[in-house]
């Protein structure tokens, strides 16, 4: 296992030494939070298609393999179906928005008044992303050097708290295209033929397994019908998956970048699944499905190879639970904590000017030293994330997509969309269980319910909300966006509020 060792042990200096690298470009809260919304199409489809196949995709999706066949992809199919939805129909107007959180679109779109219930939804959502991608170290690291998990889970997540502090979003991204060319070169390219081989090709794995293993439907409609739920709506709606939309350079990179992204996590799921599928040949008898990645990791592959391979699910793991970091850091900085900040100084509290860059860096670092502690004491990551999930997509889709597609709905219908839809999904999850269906469907139908009624029957969003709104839109530079986010609502407001801020 040396050789092994020493693939491992360079991969995981290189993360921190670009960590290193990209401290020395975040100088501002846009280069920080959002790399500067310089990337070009080859970074951008890279680093976004790293951080939507995380260990779930990797390790869950073989595992899905090995317990349903080729139909275990459609897990990892809705992940790309829901990507390439947003890159073509929504990530244009997305990234002219030139805002860093999703509540921040929330309050253009609504008036203001949308976006600390939103953050809050939003940040236990990224909160429990990151949590899940953390716990998933431990079955890594346990092939790798034989540890328990509580060491596996702080070794992980120390480093990967350690080059988001450091450098924000540069870090992420630099060490996100790594992690993708790792991910690319050890799963597609050498995981998946071998696989294939090992169990004896196409053919015979067809005569050992039963039909149903080959049956594209095999999973179940309902199954399928639940997945594009959570996980295609999922990717419309999430910050972390927005966040990574702000940084793209122009409106075609973000369109075409994601649409490559999008196709590249297609190709991913079918491979996830026929890795699984040949390990069922191997080895029919494992006691849990999860364990047939890195099973087939460890016995079947040979010396440097296999760090490499391991190098990809960790390079998978660790791209997810980046993202998810600093898009619950963001979040808590900027929905939550800034918004009671200034109240304290509408209330006559210190107004003085504070460092965003060293504000930000410190949010992410209490959350992830948060995030390591909530997976040490954790278990089940499965209920996790679906709990993540379930919030995510019952509070905040229906408002989310209302504000982009329905000019009627209003801050009161969003407002009530939120919490109907959150406490419906919670309660409902109490009641039949946190990984029945029923919570997500009945969730968003309460939720869009209450968005159209409520929208109905209250006054229309003001006319000039929805004027500076469509405009933002359609990335008018008369209305200038500034650091912050704010919009002016007029050319004259503009020189008014450029005029303050400038003394």
């Amino acid at each position: 296992m040396a050789v092994d060792y020493a693939v491992i042990v360079v991969y995981l200096a290189g993360m921190l030494a670009m960590g290193w690298w990209g401290m020395r470009r975040a100088k501002s809260k846009s280069e920080f939070l959002v790399a500067g919304r310089r990337l070009g199409p080859w970074m951008y489809s890279g680093t976004m298609a790293a951080i939507v196949l995380g260990g779930a995709s990797t390790i869950g999706g073989v595992g899905l393999g090995y317990k349903y066949g080729l139909s275990g992809a459609w897990m990892v199919l809705t992940i790309g179906l829901g990507l390439l939805a947003l890159s073509i129909f929504f990530s244009a107007r997305i990234a002219r928005l030139k805002v860093y959180t999703v509540s921040e679109m929330l309050d253009l779109r609504y008036g203001g008044r949308a976006g600390i219930i939103s953050g809050v939804v939003m940040w236990a959502y990224t909160l429990m992303l990151a949590v899940t991608s953390t716990i998933a170290y431990a079955t890594i690291f346990d092939v790798l050097f034989d540890v328990n998990r509580t060491v596996a889970i702080v070794l992980g997540g120390t480093i990967v708290v350690a080059y988001s502090t450091l450098g924000g979003m540069w870090s992420i991204t630099l060490t996100d295209m790594v992690q993708f060319v790792v991910k690319t070169i050890g799963v597609l390219l050498l995981l998946l033929p071998i696989a294939v081989v090992k169990a004896g090709g196409f053919s015979e794995m067809k005569a050992q397994l039963p039909t149903e293993y080959f049956d594209p439907l095999g999973i179940g409609g309902e199954t399928i019908f639940t997945y594009v739920l959570i996980y295609t709506f999922g990717m419309l709606i999430g910050q972390d998956i927005w966040q990574r939309v702000f940084t793209a350079r122009s409106d075609s990179t973000a369109r075409w970048g994601g649409t490559v992204a999008g196709t590249y996590c297609l190709v991913y799921a079918i491979a996830g699944a026929v890795i699984g599928t040949a390990a069922k040949v191997m080895y029919p008898n494992l006691a849990s499905a999860d364990a047939a990645f890195a099973t087939i990791v460890k016995d079947e592959l040979p010396m440097g190879v296999r760090g490499l391979v391991l190098a990809a699910a960790l390079a998978a793991v660790m791209s997810t639970s980046s993202g998810a970091l600093i898009a619950c850091a963001t979040v808590a900085n900027n929905d939550i904590w800034s918004r009671l900040r200034g109240a304290v100084v509408r209330d006559g509290g210190s107004g003085e000017p504070h460092d965003e860059v060293k504000g930000n860096r410190a949010f992410i670092l209490i959350m992830g030293i948060a995030v390591i502690l909530i997976a040490i004491a954790l278990n089940d990551v499965v209920e996790a994330l679906t709990v993540a999930y379930n919030l995510l997509v019952g509070g905040l889709l229906v408002p989310i997509l209302g504000g982009l597609l329905w000019r009627r709905g209003t801050a009161a219908g969003a407002l009530a969309a939120v919490c109907v839809g959150g406490v419906a999904v919670i309660g409902l999850m109490a009641v039949y269980g946190i990984l029945a269906n029923q919570p997500i469907y009945y969730g968003l139908l309460s939720s869009l319910a209450v968005y159209v009624v409520v929208s109905l029957a209250t006054p229309p969003t003001d006319a000039a909300v929805l004027a500076a709104w469509r405009e933002r839109l359609a990335g008018n530079p008369a209305r200038p966006a500034f650091e912050d986010g704010t919009l002016a609502p007029d050319p004259a407001g503009a020189k008014d509020v450029l005029n303050r801020r400038t003394g």
